[in-house]
């Protein structure tokens, strides 16, 4: 895939031209209240003693948005110490899969917590989470679920479990809950961006990696691949809720939450990225004023080369 989108000079300084919300820090710090009054405790079951060896692991749940419970997996190294710990968030169509899909940051004397992503699961890694959200007119997945209403919409309470997964992971014995980092890729890396956001000083490390979910009304009106073109399918025909849809994006786009990140954060892009086209991925960059760092791969799709894993773990190394 060639370049496609804006030429890298421009991409250093483009900015979102979508206009934010003027109630938004308070309609997100409603949605977590709301969340927080039905909550229950996190609970931690171990697992797999028989498979992992020294390695310790627990099948985990918590309490996300409407109150749901919401599964996860928490790994750690054989210590008592209380350790760093990164929540980590999926890719689209995926869920928290198993164990053995993230003892990569315990290897290296990380603890982790893998958040499932509720509705999801049965593209490329398994899940186990429902969605409680509810019905309507919708283009198969879930880009377009519930969007006539930021209240409704899917990814407002997917951002809200992830939010929600920051703080039950600091509620975890052995967790340090002052030395969390946030990571994922594609949504992963949209979550990601979200919950830094959201969760502001809670969260002390960002990773990002080739994000989705940013720059919303850019990136449907300029690439044609899934999942955005979930939503411009979708409004091609259902025309009159056009405003609205519009309107909602704007509540969960993570280019505009990234103004609030105080976290040291890396991201990566890749200029021929139709997925997630590269002017939406700078469109949260460009916004973050917190210290930060982007790794630009000039000829990389919609994934990172693989020495970009070396690279994120120095960066916890430095900053966590």
């Amino acid at each position: 895939m060639p370049w496609f989108d804006l030429p890298e000079a421009e991409l250093k300084t483009y900015r979102t031209a979508t206009a934010e919300p003027a109630d938004l820090d308070a309609w997100w710090r409603d949605r977590l209240d709301a969340a927080r009054a039905l909550s229950q405790p996190p609970m931690l079951t171990p697992y797999g003693e028989d498979v992992y060896g020294p390695l310790r692991v627990w099948d985990a749940e918590f309490s996300g948005a409407n109150g749901d419970r919401v599964k996860a997996w928490y790994l750690r190294p054989p210590t008592d110490a209380d350790l760093p710990t990164v929540v980590t968030y999926i890719g689209y169509g995926g869920g928290r899969g198993l164990p053995a899909d993230h003892v990569l940051l315990p290897s290296a004397g990380y603890a982790v917590f893998v958040m499932d992503t509720r509705g999801q699961g049965g593209r490329w890694s398994t899940g186990q989470t429902a969605d409680s959200g509810p019905a309507g007119p919708e283009f198969p997945g879930v880009m377009t679920r519930g969007i006539a209403s930021p209240e409704t919409y899917y990814y407002t309470r997917l951002m809200t479990d992830a939010a929600l997964a920051v703080e039950a992971a600091a509620s975890v014995d052995g967790v340090d809950a002052t030395r969390i980092a946030v990571s994922g890729g594609s949504q992963g890396g949209g979550l990601a961006l979200a919950a830094a956001a959201l969760k502001g000083d809670a969260v002390k490390v960002c990773h990002a990696d080739v994000p989705f979910l940013c720059d919303f009304h850019r990136a449907i009106t300029i690439t044609a691949a899934d999942p955005y073109a979930e939503i411009s399918q979708f409004l091609a025909h259902q025309t009159t809720l056009i405003p609205a849809a519009l309107d909602t994006l704007r509540h969960v786009d993570a280019a505009l939450l990234a103004r609030r990140i105080t976290a040291t954060t890396l991201m990566s892009v890749g200029l021929m990225d139709e997925v997630c086209p590269p002017s939406t991925v700078y469109a949260a960059y460009n916004e973050i004023q917190a210290p930060k760092d982007l790794a630009v791969f000039p000829f990389s799709g919609h994934q990172t080369p693989r020495t970009h894993d070396e690279t994120k773990l120095r960066h916890l190394h430095a900053h966590l």
